[in-house]
């Protein structure tokens, strides 16, 4: 009784901010290892911008691993909850909705903030509202850039995804093309490692990449069934075999060289693609998203290229490529638009799509 008694007052509360068409937001993210909370206006204007890293605590053990991150979350969302309202100059009060990531991600991690954030939606009688984490990448487009709207197409790229989407409109997606397997951000980590570059490994290699020479080394551009699709776990083998079979013959890896040589072959297949599907799709606007959107030579590529070809390019700043909450409260204020809201039994999904595939 009590639980409907809350959603018949949170359909009230979205109703009049509808008809409104402003709310000012607070938005948490907690998918991975980066905890963080924002306030976002009108799902364009960024208030505040509160995160705790946790890459220093990863680093000891190469790599995320799922329970410390699931029990730093716990530890930092109060916290930053007091960082994000002083930040914005508000009160609890003063904040209209309350959004989450609720997927995809890993559980436990998911599970923290979903958890977290229900309970404070309830306790300051706060409308609720679930976020796709992807669909939040998409969306911090919106806060970098003012002017955007849809439709355009959008590259999004990360440790976990790597699609190639048609924004049709608000909340309205349409897959052109994706991995077939492997995710380009996963293969950056993964090829760090062959010389010795640590976690976090795609930051790293990219910076490395910057001094080498990209023609230095030869891998191969892998060809998939669909136009518009990457495959990026055959590339990430036949690189590895590559240093082995090198090694064996006594050949030294130089490692800028080879960092910039992959790098060089990785943006190459994303920023051909993604304006291949673009310019087939009639687009006038491309943008791209997610952690991966941190790469200086995809920036400087899709830039450019992009713009060769007469399209509009949009890039968010590289704070907001990786994890953050400034996007998840921009997609949680357009969702909320459409009268979306998410009921107390909400749960984390960790499989959670954006679309069918």
């Amino acid at each position: 009784m009590e639980a409907m008694s809350y959603a018949a007052r949170m359909r009230r509360k979205a109703d009049a901010l509808m008809r409104r068409g402003a709310a000012t937001v607070l938005a948490v993210e907690s998918s991975c290892d980066e905890t963080a909370i924002a306030v976002v206006e009108n799902g364009r204007i960024e208030r505040s911008n509160a995160i705790a890293s946790q890459i220093d605590v990863h680093a000891l053990y190469g790599g995320v691993v799922p329970e410390i991150a699931s029990r730093m979350h716990v530890e930092a969302l109060d916290p930053l909850l007091d960082v994000a309202l002083q930040e914005a100059g508000l009160t609890l009060e003063a904040i209209d909705a309350v959004a989450v990531t609720h997927g995809p991600g890993l559980v436990g991690a998911l599970l923290t903030g979903v958890s977290w954030a229900k309970g404070l939606a309830y306790a300051a009688d706060k409308p609720l509202v679930a976020v796709n984490h992807i669909e939040g990448h998409v969306s911090a487009n919106y806060v970098a850039h003012p002017s955007l709207e849809p439709p355009f197409v959008c590259l999004v790229a990360s440790g976990g995804h790597s699609h190639i989407v048609s924004v049709e409109r608000y909340g309205q997606y349409r897959l052109l093309g994706g991995t077939t397997d492997d995710a380009a951000g996963e293969a950056f980590d993964k090829v760090a490692r062959v010389p010795g570059i640590p976690y976090p490994g795609g930051p790293l290699l990219d910076k490395l990449a910057e001094e080498g020479d990209d023609a230095a080394y030869a891998f191969p551009h892998p060809h998939t069934q669909g136009k518009y699709d990457f495959s990026f776990s055959g590339l990430k083998t036949a690189v590895i075999n590559q240093a082995h079979r090198l090694r064996q013959q006594g050949q030294p890896i130089v490692a800028k060289d080879w960092a910039a040589s992959f790098r060089r072959c990785v943006v190459d297949l994303l920023v051909d693609k993604t304006l291949a599907a673009a310019l087939d799709a009639g687009a006038k606007r491309v943008a791209v998203a997610g952690g991966v959107a941190a790469n200086s030579l995809l920036r400087r590529e899709l830039a450019r290229r992009g713009e060769a070809a007469g399209l509009e390019v949009y890039i968010p700043p590289k704070r907001l490529c990786t994890d953050n909450a400034v996007m998840i409260g921009a997609a949680g204020f357009y969702r909320l638009m459409s009268g979306e809201l998410a009921e107390l039994d909400c749960n984390a999904l960790p499989a959670l799509r954006m679309f069918e595939e």
